[in-house]
């Protein structure tokens, strides 16, 4: 097939990696998001889509938006593209565009549809402590993520994963679904099913303020946090002024009648009192340090009890 791609991040990886590779399909064009400034520096960096295309001398574009962009549409027009591939490319595409690939706009979308449509599937999926999702091969249309689905495949999320691992697992399994779907589809053996809109659930994108752990939750609600929220915003709570972030833990279950929040130094690192149980870091960032084991971070502890809760001034 003749094909254009359209995703930013890294999860867009494999599966533009897996159309470059195959034999049966020819991605003629990449679009991408503009490259943005990022670290202290604020230096502009290339989207990790970017960069993969650059490398096989495939065109990229990075229109700042696509809502009456003539370029665009002329290019795929022009292109006389069989489909364009869409993962995670972090913008909705206009109705005007959607007719144009002979088969349309196909979707790579990591959850089990009509569960969790939206920018943050796979966050949310750990943060409501789901034991399972997947990932669905879907048709734009309009909506969000509300387009009928060729085909879904479903993988279990053990209780230690977190959204990194997760979603490097969803995004392999992803691009050998891509590419069964077109397969099937050159053939005329594949038709999308449309979606039982009644059954939507929403994953909106994360904000900050998300991270911040409250104490009296139980620890299973937060070791989700924890597993949920990696890389961006982090589970995070307070030191004194300082923001301490729980990067990897486990946790358990405990009746203790000890205050919520109150971080307790072990031995072997620390475990903090929540609710009905104890969260148990393994890995922490302090603001302004690197990230450390628990264990370390414990050696720098001046007492044997600390309270944690919100910012206190400096």
């Amino acid at each position: 097939m003749k094909l254009a791609f359209m995703g930013t991040p890294e999860f867009a990886l494999p599966t533009l990696q897996a159309l470059i590779d195959s034999k049966d399909h020819e991605v003629l064009s990449v679009i991408t998001q503009p490259d943005k400034p990022k670290g202290r520096g604020q230096h502009f960096q290339m989207p990790p889509v970017k960069i993969l295309a650059l490398q096989y001398g495939i065109p990229v574009l990075q229109p700042s938006r696509l809502k009456e962009n003539a370029e665009i549409a002329g290019l795929l027009r022009q292109l006389d593209l069989d489909a364009v591939i869409v993962v995670a490319f972090g913008k909705m595409i206009p109705d005007a565009m959607l007719e144009i690939p002979r088969y349309g706009f196909i979707n790579v979308h990591a959850s089990l549809l009509p569960r969790f449509r939206g920018a943050a599937p796979i966050n949310r999926a750990i943060l409501e402590g789901c034991t399972t999702t997947g990932v669905s091969i879907m048709q734009i249309d309009s909506g969000m993520d509300s387009g009928p689905v060729f085909l879904e495949s479903e993988i279990a999320i053990p209780e230690n994963e977190d959204a990194i691992s997760l979603s490097q697992r969803l995004s392999r399994l992803g691009a050998e679904k891509l590419l069964l779907t077109l397969d099937l589809l050159s053939r005329g053996e594949i038709t999308p099913v449309p979606q039982n809109d009644e059954e939507a659930t929403y994953a909106p994108m994360l904000t900050k303020e998300e991270g911040e752990i409250d104490w009296s939750r139980d620890p299973r609600a937060i070791h989700n946090m924890v597993r949920g929220l990696v890389p961006w915003p982090c589970a995070y709570t307070y030191m004194g002024s300082k923001a301490l972030k729980i990067l990897q833990g486990t946790y358990s279950l405990l009746d203790h009648g000890l205050p919520y929040g109150i971080m307790l130094k072990e031995r072997a690192g620390i475990k903090i009192a929540c609710k009905g149980g104890f969260l148990i870091p393994e890995i922490v960032q302090l603001e302004g340090k690197k990230a450390m084991d628990s264990r370390a971070f414990s050696i720098g502890l001046h007492t044997s009890e600390v309270m944690l809760g919100r910012r206190k001034a400096d």
